[in-house]
């Protein structure tokens, strides 16, 4: 009874800011979910085929089925809205568990995107301070600064740019390819000459030959990538340790713009982060904390820019209470449209 009474003081608050409550269709085509999450994900769905044969999947995230809606609306108009219910998702830690009552409210389709985000944090903190709360932090990041960083290393090879932004987001193995990158470990020099043999030796082939699913040429040319633009130890080092500490960078907000140029310039690194860069109004509440964080939400992967999450102290210990952020890259990787969009979502589990 108390879950439910604090859901509907939530929603409440998510209206009174001009947001608009939508219905959500609780299944989907499973292939949406696998071109976003990789096939991988599948075993965490509860899927099941139409008399058709189509794949079809109960929601495992409310966010991707508002975006969805959005695009097969056809709409190119600024939108506001909210929604709850139910996502489905199995955990294996408990038998066919599901993720109880999600609440989300998002922007879509708008071209003020720095006027936006502060106005999603703002619904936040309306949300926070109305749910009775008394220690919390907020902690913002943006994953462009991430990957500009990753453009300004001039020293790093295209490739492993490309795929160190790729693969921030699995902190275990973005961690392995740092290794890699400053050591040179997984290169072994005899195999490298055994590579460098049948390389010339395929270049006198047919480049339209198929092997392992490629043609001679496409694997010719990678192999010339690797050749013109190699790793190099004592650079892959530097590179390595420069990332490593911006990752670490963690401050309050007001400090934040500071303390990151002064990063960049002791580095050489071309970027300027202005006052004006965090989508922040005035704090006027005395119990909440506003941080940068560097490494913050990088357990999510559809973000591209702004990131951020509410804490909330219970107990002894800070709990996630609200996360979001700026996800415009996500219908792309739905395979439609690109559309501007942020939103964010309370972990109603809290209550439970």
């Amino acid at each position: 009874m108390k879950s439910k009474k604090l859901s509907e003081k939530i929603l409440r608050s998510i209206k009174s800011k001009g947001f608009s409550n939508i219905a959500l269709d609780p299944v989907l085509e499973t292939k949406y979910i696998l071109q976003r999450s990789g096939e991988n994900f599948r075993k965490f769905l509860f899927s099941f085929y139409d008399l058709n044969g189509k794949e079809l999947c109960l929601r495992p995230d409310l966010t991707i089925s508002s975006v969805i809606r959005f695009i097969q609306n056809k709409k190119d108009i600024k939108e506001k809205v909210f929604y709850s219910g139910e996502a489905f998702r199995k955990t294996y830690q408990k038998k066919d568990s599901i993720i109880k009552n999600q609440i989300g409210y998002e922007i879509l389709g708008s071209k003020n995107k720095q006027k936006d985000d502060e106005e999603i944090i703002d619904a936040s903190l309306k949300i926070l301070k109305s749910s009775g709360f008394k220690k919390s932090v907020l902690k913002i990041g943006n994953v462009e600064l991430f990957n500009l960083l990753i453009d300004k290393l001039l020293d790093i090879p295209t490739r492993w740019k490309n795929r160190l932004k790729r693969y921030y987001w699995n902190e275990k193995y973005f961690n392995e390819l740092l290794k890699r990158l400053e050591t040179n470990s997984d290169i072994d020099p005899v195999w490298v000459e055994t590579d460098k043999k049948r390389f010339l030796k395929m270049r006198k082939e047919d480049p339209k030959k198929i092997i392992a699913g490629r043609t001679y040429k496409e694997i010719l040319d990678r192999f010339n990538i690797k050749i013109n633009d190699p790793r190099k130890t004592s650079t892959g080092k530097s590179s390595s340790k420069i990332i490593k500490e911006f990752l670490r960078i963690k401050c309050p907000i007001e400090k934040a713009p500071k303390i990151l140029n002064s990063f960049f310039k002791k580095n050489s690194i071309n970027i300027v982060v202005g006052k004006d860069f965090f989508p922040l109004g005035r704090n006027n509440n005395k119990n909440l904390k506003i941080e940068f964080s560097a490494a913050n939400g990088r357990e999510v992967e559809f973000y591209s820019s702004m990131i951020f999450s509410i804490e909330v102290k219970i107990k002894s210990k800070f709990k996630n209470f609200i996360s979001g952020g700026r996800y415009d890259q996500l219908t792309t990787n739905l395979g439609f449209r690109k559309v501007s969009a942020v939103g964010a979502a309370v972990n109603m589990n809290l209550y439970d």
